[in-house]
């Protein structure tokens, strides 16, 4: 007991001397822990002066975020309940969107074929005639997109064009005089400026929030699920980005777009602190492309590689090749693709990758930022380091394909506008399916005509345009020089058939 009394007798002395200290710094005036408060008294309040005790004005968003908040939409994708289900169960951008408006009103079941809205993101208007730049996730499968302006007038957007390696996407309405927003060169920000971020989360329309920038130049590995070359270079910040952001303005001060909303890191989905936006500069060349070609164009090196500051990446590169490479920035050259612009350029596996135009490479996330800004038939100087020597090597780009030129959309195959690759079937596939006709489609696009009809990777195409295929040249000589609607038949990895109507335009 008297042990017991003592823990008390301690404490009791601890507080009062506590309390006392703080009544003695108050009486003072040095009590770090109150600010400092203007004569002005209302009732049993005290006003806090403006500039409290620090020195200087606080920040205002007040004339950005007016600016900004009328230039940033609502976008309601629709889709029908089969291309729902075919969807797969878990996708990480899903998180993006909010709440499915079916699971909002108790999940009841839509019907058959009927467009119902599965989601919901954000936009930007981006000219007066109105054009809105979004994310590609925001508007991906979509049968409808609806697009809600900030003073409530709803419009049904057109699709002009779309990348998923950028996850962008370009929408049109028909409408004159619209409020926008300018493009700022997104280069010339700083870690530690301030930013707002302005969307739509979790229906709350025209929502505004502060940050700052946290870094620049991140790549998360979020967009390879929708593309096989994707540029990661995002805009981190920790104004709070949440479900329904996507798509939306990340702005500067002045309420200039320096980048589109995109993705959040998070265990739950939710905000936890850091959100990551498409820098502007590459934005605003994804949607020149797509209004003057119809496609992004786009240069690839044609190599593969790793960062050279991944210390794991480095350590496994020493183990495997029993070499003593440190860690630093740049890129390791590990393989010339053939095609590709860097094969017959003079660079060599080993080499490291250290600048492009004079631009630092401290990544390969930012070597695919720097080469992927070019288009083909760009010429670029490629800085390398081999052993103790520095070379710098001018190389022309080619694109995907291998080509030096520019190409239209109107240049495109017929199997490059359907967005995938086809492999005859094997006589055991045949015989599994019992059939004796069909080809399985592979690395199907995202913006392909084929995904937008509900297409996956390995389902079977039986026919197109009511004749069977079993060849990707039989595809090809079906619908070359074809203008107008497709029917295309197809079996899922059950079995189930469908017929599904496209336009290739």
């Amino acid at each position: 007991m008297k042990k017991y009394t003592g823990y008390l007798m301690v404490g009791l002395v601890s507080s009062m001397t506590t309390m006392g200290g703080f009544y003695l710094m108050n009486e003072s005036g040095n009590n770090p822990f109150i600010t400092n408060a203007s004569n002005q008294k209302n009732g049993d309040f005290e006003l806090v002066d403006y500039k409290g005790n620090y020195g200087y004005d606080a920040p205002n968003f007040v004339e950005a975020s007016n600016k900004a908040v009328h230039t940033v939409v609502s976008i309601k994708n629709y889709s029908n309940q089969r291309q729902q289900q075919q969807q797969q169960m878990f996708d990480p951008f899903d998180f993006f969107f909010g709440q499915p408006e079916q699971q909002q009103r108790g999940r009841q079941q839509p019907q058959q074929d009927q467009d119902q809205p599965s989601g919901m993101g954000s936009g930007v208007i981006i000219s007066q005639d109105g054009y809105i730049v979004t994310n590609n996730h925001v508007i991906q499968g979509a049968t409808k997109i609806e697009v809600t302006l900030n003073n409530q007038k709803s419009y049904i957007a057109e699709l002009v064009g779309t990348d998923p390696s950028t996850d962008i996407a370009l929408l049109k309405i028909s409408e004159k005089s619209l409020p926008f927003t300018k493009f700022v060169d997104s280069d010339a920000i700083n870690v530690g400026d301030w930013v707002l971020a302005v969307g739509n989360p979790f229906g709350l329309t025209s929502t505004v929030t502060a940050g700052i920038v946290s870094a620049k130049g991140r790549s998360i590995n979020i967009l390879g699920k929708n593309s096989e070359s994707p540029i990661e270079s995002f805009i981190q910040t920790d104004a709070a980005i949440n479900p329904g952001n996507s798509g939306g303005a990340l702005v500067n001060a002045n309420g200039d777009l320096i980048g589109i909303n995109t993705a959040i890191s998070s265990p739950t989905g939710a905000y936890s602190g850091y959100g990551f936006a498409v820098p502007a500069n590459l934005v605003k060349k994804v949607v020149e492309d797509i209004k003057s070609y119809g496609i992004v164009q786009r240069g690839y090196l044609g190599i593969k590689g790793f960062d050279l500051s991944n210390d794991q990446a480095v350590k496994q590169y020493n183990q495997q090749f029993k070499k003593s490479i440190k860690t630093q920035n740049g890129v390791m050259v590990t393989e010339l693709v053939s095609k590709g612009s860097a094969v017959d350029s003079g660079i060599e596996e080993g080499d490291i990758i250290t600048a492009v135009d004079g631009k630092d490479v401290t990544s390969f996330s930012s070597l695919s930022f720097i080469v992927g800004s070019k288009r083909p038939g760009d010429k670029v100087a490629i800085k390398v380091r081999r052993g103790n020597t520095e070379k710098t090597y001018t190389i022309t780009l080619k694109d995907a394909k291998g080509g030096t030129k520019v190409r239209s959309k109107a240049d495109l195959s017929p199997t490059e506008v359907l967005g995938a690759e086809f492999e005859p079937l094997t006589e055991r596939q045949k015989d599994s399916f019992g059939i004796n006709y069909g080809v399985m489609a592979k690395n199907v696009e995202s913006n392909g005509k084929l995904a937008q009809a509900g297409v996956q990777d390995e389902f079977i195409i039986l026919s197109v345009n009511d004749k069977e295929v079993s060849s990707q040249e039989d595809i090809e000589k079906i619908l070359k020089n074809h203008k107008g609607r497709v029917s295309i038949k197809f079996a899922d990895y059950y079995g189930r058939i469908y017929t599904k109507g496209f336009t290739m335009d």
